[in-house]
């Protein structure tokens, strides 16, 4: 989902597009070409001073812009089918709180009737039971 505020020329993009780089599609009902045509759609389409903030960046960067995003980054500048091979192979590890995380996202958090126990190691960044 990206939220976009034309009056501010920015947009907020979550972890569709970030900078340089794109969400994950190997999870969480993930799809490379439904995010390649989304974030072609829906972000690249924007005038290009537009400035862009991803959810989260691993290098420290904070804003982008379209127009850096639709000349620099290395896989939203491919054609599709390539991107979807990008996309397919990129050979990342399993995140290991995403089982007990995505229902959770999915329902805006933990509830009452949650594991308490299960809560308390993924705030303790504990690894899941086996």
């Amino acid at each position: 989902m990206t939220f976009v505020l034309h009056s501010h020329k920015m947009c907020f993009t979550g972890d569709a597009l970030m900078i340089r780089a794109c969400g994950r599609t190997d999870f969480q009902q993930g799809n490379a070409r439904t995010l390649y045509h989304s974030v072609h759609s829906r972000v690249l389409s924007l005038p290009e001073e537009f400035s862009v903030y991803p959810a989260h960046d691993y290098q420290g960067r904070t804003q982008s812009s379209v127009r850096e995003e639709k000349l620099y980054n290395p896989r939203l500048t491919k054609p599709e089918d390539e991107f979807v091979k990008i996309m397919d192979n990129l050979g990342l590890r399993y995140p290991a709180k995403l089982d007990v995380s995505v229902p959770w996202n999915m329902k805006c958090g933990p509830t009452e009737a949650d594991d308490k126990d299960i809560l308390a190691d993924i705030v303790a960044n504990k690894p899941p039971p086996a």
